[in-house]
């Protein structure tokens, strides 16, 4: 009976909305840090898994370039470019990243890391369902 009660709480909660979503700011080679509500998109579910923004140094000013993008996709983009980051003209910085929002503005209090590609510790609800299971399983024996 234990057993049928755990295993019907897990079917629950993997077939309830543990899928993985994030939202990202969204445009297109834009003069301004497009940091605003009618930039949020909702990426595509267990696909596009992080957020990816990019920053060009042109003649005219900075461009901003932001999107959903599929964890491998962004990683390699990131990496490739990451010799173009200098800061200076033509400079082209890729970050990638994988919690809502997190290819908006920086955060003043954070210190930014030295290298192009950023990564956060991934958010795994798959975790909070171990948990749940265990303090189930401890409950119920």
């Amino acid at each position: 009976m234990r057993l049928f009660t755990v295993s019907t709480l897990l079917l629950f909660f993997c077939s309830s909305g543990l899928a993985l979503q994030i939202q990202c700011y969204q445009c297109e080679e834009m003069t301004h840090d497009c940091s605003t509500p009618e930039f949020i998109v909702n990426c595509t579910v267990n696909v596009q898994d992080m957020c990816q923004k990019e920053v060009l140094v042109k003649d005219d000013g900075i461009h901003y370039r932001k999107s959903c993008a599929s964890s491998g996709a962004c990683l390699i983009a990131s990496s490739g470019y990451q010799q173009f980051c200098t800061g200076k003209l033509n400079s082209v910085c890729i970050t990638c990243c994988n919690t809502p929002l997190c290819n908006g503005p920086r955060q003043k209090k954070r210190p930014q890391p030295s290298a192009a590609v950023t990564l956060t510790t991934p958010q795994r609800p798959v975790f909070s369902l171990y948990i749940l299971v265990l303090l189930l399983s401890s409950t119920l024996c």
